[in-house]
């Protein structure tokens, strides 16, 4: 096992196959290691997230290889499947002809194989619902990927690649072989269980019409479809749906009607109307951590420091979920008397009061309206991300324990619309508010466009998979930082490209916030927060935590340096 390391709070155990990956993440979880955040399991590595402030990475090292080490006199057989899924597929995909060709069957054939046995879920990435299968036919683990991606494979698409079996949850990009398709929801948020496979589960694919051989095991529990019982995720909390005449009452029993006074109560609640959302505006927290199992990555803020200070700003505690606001154009107005606090960007503030006066604000400071006053988010001076927090925090339901929006995923409160109305001031136990903060001056860091940015990176985890001259090269190339960027990452552009000394193809594995990423190209990609749980290029370095909210404050046609800090080195203890 080599140990590598992922940034300055993950490691990369790379294990010599994709049955003693499992083994030993099955391991870890039995007889936890204290101070391990997460357990991302790929193809043939485990990405292990760890908190620095109670453990080291040689303390996590020894304490890994003392649990690797009691599996290895020991025969690990795979434990029994947690629960059968069947799967109806129609096998008419764009790829099957040419792959039976190139594996000499006919596609009678690669159906019949693909349909003989149970396959296995191993773990879960690239988006939720998305799980790799392995234990097909061996003639499977000669499926190549498409020499070039699909910019969009429909949802429901069963694949296969590299050993693999997997089925697309939603429309995205992909460079698996096709060979069918199903109807099958692979994700749903309004079901108890949102994935319908799981790490662990068995999966049975059968050809449709020819649904209903027993299986031997319990079936997940049916959802009800969306618009037949299913809460709905609402602005301000999950509604759930009520007989019909709900609007009157009628059909409800006594206790149940509306009452009117109630009613008016609830449209006189202190809220904050969106005028206007300005490019983007989305409802963000810490994000949702502990879930790589199902395929879903953190997100949260990507400038945490922000979000901590504006709610310190207006007294909430620093993870209440904020408005993360991105290049000004955001335009509020009051219902009630809020308080209310924008940091990061440099954004210039104006306010407008219910009779026509206007006059500027600054940021960075807590700030009193009134009922009717309009507030104005100008473009900003420096940064790019604005985030705004409101006294008692925004009334929004949290979707897997949640509030962040991750773009990628699609989980969490939609982006706001303009004329949506959030309640606030009521999400925070009193309790737990304190005082309002001074004002604070602006972090004078924040870069304006044009500007040069050095961000700090620790090499690794696959820094031997470049030549010496693309290392260099690195840190001492300028990168332009492109208009193909945003929540999921920054597309970089560089005179010379990253050149590799390995060609051959790395299977997936789990990544850090803050990775540069190389794809064939030789140009980089810096992973932001919404980035996919796994990849398949190999990351030359990762961005030290430190700088990873300077990184989201960085404009479009700035340039990149990147300094290391660490050098590449395999862990020991």
């Amino acid at each position: 096992m080599r140990i590598l390391p992922a940034g300055d709070g993950a490691l990369l155990l790379e294990l010599p196959d994709l049955a003693q990956t499992l083994a030993l993440y099955r391991a870890l979880q039995a007889t936890p290691v204290d101070g391990v955040r997460e357990l991302v399991p790929a193809a043939r590595t485990l990405l292990l997230h760890y908190r620095r402030e109670r453990t080291t990475a040689q303390t996590l090292a020894r304490a890994v290889r003392t649990v690797a080490a009691t599996l290895e006199d020991q025969a690990q057989p795979a434990p029994p499947p947690d629960r059968r899924v069947q799967i109806a597929v129609h096998y008419d995909g764009e790829d099957l002809a040419e792959l039976a060709e190139h594996l000499g069957l006919t596609a009678r054939e690669l159906v019949q194989r693909h349909c003989a046995q149970p396959w296995q879920a191993a773990f879960a990435g690239f988006a939720p619902g998305f799980v790799y299968l392995t234990g097909g036919d061996d003639c499977f683990a000669r499926v190549p990927r498409r020499k070039t991606p699909r910019t969009r494979v429909p949802a429901g698409s069963v694949a296969l690649a590299g050993g693999f079996s997997a089925v697309y949850p939603k429309a995205s990009p992909g460079g698996w072989q096709l060979i069918g398709r199903t109807e099958a929801v692979m994700w749903d948020t309004a079901r108890p269980e949102p994935a319908l496979v799981q790490p662990g589960f068995e999966v049975c694919f059968v050809e449709a019409g020819r649904v209903g051989v027993a299986l031997g095991g319990p079936s997940p529990r049916p959802s009800p479809q969306r618009g037949e019982g299913a809460p709905r995720a609402t602005a301000t909390g999950v509604s759930l749906p009520l007989p019909l005449g709900e609007g009157r009452g009628e059909g409800l029993p006594e206790e149940h009607k509306p009452n009117p006074k109630q009613t008016i109560a609830r449209q006189a609640l202190t809220a904050i109307e969106i005028v206007n959302t300005g490019l983007q505006t989305l409802m963000q927290d810490q994000g949702r951590h502990g879930l790589a199992g199902l395929g879903i990555s953190a997100s949260g803020a990507l400038d945490l420091a922000a979000m901590r200070q504006a709610n310190q700003l207006v007294g909430n505690p620093p993870d209440a979920p904020v408005l993360e606001h991105l290049l000004g154009g955001l335009q509020l107005r009051a219902h009630g008397r809020v308080t209310l606090a924008l940091a990061g960007a440099d954004m210039p503030l104006t306010l407008q009061a219910l009779d026509g006066r206007r006059w500027p604000l600054a940021n960075h400071a807590a700030l009193a309206l009134d009922d009717g006053d309009v507030l104005t988010v100008a473009a900003p001076r420096a940064g790019v991300r604005g985030y705004l927090a409101v006294r008692g925090g925004w009334q929004m339901a949290p979707e897997l324990g949640s509030c962040a929006r991750d773009t990628l995923a699609e989980i969490g409160p939609a982006a706001l619309q303009p004329g949506q109305r959030l309640a606030v001031g009521r999400a925070i136990a009193a309790q737990r508010l304190s005082a309002c903060a001074p004002a604070q001056a602006p972090r004078t860091e924040l870069p304006r466009p044009g500007d040069e940015v050095v961000l700090n990176v620790l090499l690794g985890p696959r820094t031997d998979w470049f030549t010496p001259e693309a290392v260099a090269l690195l840190q001492a190339q300028a990168w332009r930082v492109t208009p193909q960027s945003n929540r999921v990452g920054m597309r970089l552009m560089g005179a010379e490209p990253l050149t590799r000394s390995r060609h051959d193809e790395l299977p997936s594995e789990g990544t850090a916030v803050g990775a540069i990423q190389v794809p064939a190209s030789g140009q980089p990609v810096l992973f932001l927060a919404d980035h996919p749980l796994t990849g398949g290029y190999p990351v030359i370095a990762v961005v030290a935590s430190h700088h990873l909210g300077l990184a989201a404050q960085i404009p479009v046609g700035c340039s990149l340096r990147f300094r290391a800090i660490a050098p590449f080195e395999e862990i020991h203890e």
